[in-house]
């Protein structure tokens, strides 16, 4: 039986997301979470035979906007979709090699990988073929929102439904589910990056301050609110003026802050009165019964879950550890579930 289970092809679990890339061994759990952030030597070097990767993950976010002009930034995941297949495909094999280092795993992964709802055939085709070129022997697809509401630990397969609406960094997932499918949902590309270039333009325009994504994401967590704040958070910065093309630092408030990501909140609350508005009558009873549960990077945005509460009157609750329900939730559906709940 040892032998015969060291030459079994290895299941793994892949979440290729906007902000970060994790990967679960079925048996060992969570073994990798990096930034997908990839840095080469220029676009040519992606191909057969080019110039090896500079650095990979979060070794080459740290490199972001600090790179020599002959190194070049890749984030080949957009919107939760990949948008560099040459970059995706040289990520996610160094990621996967990464992930089995030091494991007796001698064949071919299998590997499921969760995609967005939303996700069209073309960019489904995309995530197959960029993982079958990573190495994999076998490559399997399951929703997005059937990950984060498993990893979340809501009962997916009963008939009663339940909801979920994940935030992540590119995208926002909403789903209703029963009987182990998506009854109703909805994907759009607005997430925690969203706010964050809502954050850089808001500097920009009102102050003629460039600041830098990171600075954005920093002030976000630091003093962002998805309420009107009841009292002032602060917060400093520093940037280059745009008028006079120096260094200069100053100060923003949590008002500020609130002000700037308004829209892209308002973003999510319309896709998710959608999403209950074409909600059959029956999932809509339980849903006002149980509420939905906020998973994602995103959904500890301070005040998320109280103003969502706020605008459909639905209990709401923030899953635990709600940056890996996705990841953990692919991870128990590959050691759980039938084969018939991926494509």
């Amino acid at each position: 039986m040892r032998h015969w289970l060291r030459f079994r092809p290895p299941e793994l679990a892949l979440d290729v997301g906007t902000a970060n890339t994790r990967i679960h061994i079925s048996g060992a759990g969570l073994v990798l979470s990096q930034a997908s952030v990839l840095c080469t030597h220029g676009r040519d070097s992606l191909r057969a035979g080019g110039r090896p990767t500079v650095s990979v993950g979060d070794e080459a976010r740290k490199m972001l906007g600090r790179l020599p002009q002959n190194i070049e930034a890749i984030t080949p995941i957009r919107g939760g979709v990949i948008s560099n297949f040459q970059a995706s495909e040289q990520m996610i094999r160094q990621f996967v090699r990464h992930a089995r280092k030091g494991r007796r795993l001698t064949n071919a992964p299998r590997i499921t990988v969760s995609v967005p709802g939303g996700a069209t055939q073309v960019e489904r085709r995309s995530f197959k073929e960029a993982i079958h070129g990573a190495g994999a022997s076998h490559v399997a697809l399951f929703e997005r929102p059937l990950a984060a509401a498993l990893g979340a630990g809501l009962a997916i397969s009963e008939a009663t439904g339940c909801m979920v609406v994940d935030v992540g960094a590119g995208t926002t997932e909403i789903g209703v589910i029963a009987l182990g499918s998506v009854v109703r949902g909805a994907s759009a590309r607005v997430g925690g990056d969203t706010f964050d270039q809502a954050i850089v333009n808001y500097v920009r325009r009102t102050h003629g301050l460039l600041i830098g994504e990171h600075t954005a994401q920093r002030v976000k967590l630091e003093i962002g609110s998805a309420l009107p704040p009841t009292y002032e958070l602060v917060t400093g910065v520093t940037g280059r003026s745009l008028a006079e093309g120096v260094p200069r630092s100053m100060t923003l408030s949590s008002h500020e802050i609130y002000e700037a990501i308004i829209e892209p909140l308002d973003q999510i609350v319309s896709l998710l009165r959608r999403v209950l508005e074409s909600t059959p009558p029956e999932l809509a009873a339980d849903i006002a019964d149980r509420g939905f549960t906020l998973t994602g990077g995103s959904a500890m945005l301070r005040g998320l879950d109280q103003r969502l509460r706020e605008e459909t009157g639905l209990p709401v609750a923030v899953a635990d550890q709600p940056m890996t329900c996705v990841i953990r939730g692919t991870g128990l559906a590959i050691e759980t579930l039938d084969p018939h709940f991926f494509a």
